[in-house]
């Protein structure tokens, strides 16, 4: 699946949290995000920006999907189902 060019940080970051990632801090432009399953956690650091670079959209999707065990693209149709 070709990732969306229109994603902001914001945007992200809602869409995340359908899987249990909640918002921990924010520094600067920054918001970290954090998801505790089975007593670990696993961060992940969405810059808000608007909107994303792909490589860095590509780059938070790959680390989220490797975290829950699954394929990118899986991932990321399941997010960006439009």
């Amino acid at each position: 699946m070709k990732l969306p060019r229109d994603v902001s940080g914001d945007e992200l970051a809602a869409l995340l949290r359908g899987y249990r990632y909640e918002s921990t801090r924010q520094t600067g432009s920054h918001v970290r995000l954090t998801r505790t399953a089975e007593g670990q956690e696993h961060h992940v650091t969405v810059p808000r920006h608007d909107p994303l670079r792909v490589g860095t959209l590509s780059a938070i999707l790959n680390d989220v999907a490797v975290h829950l065990g699954l394929e990118r693209a899986e991932l990321a149709s399941k997010l960006f189902q439009r």
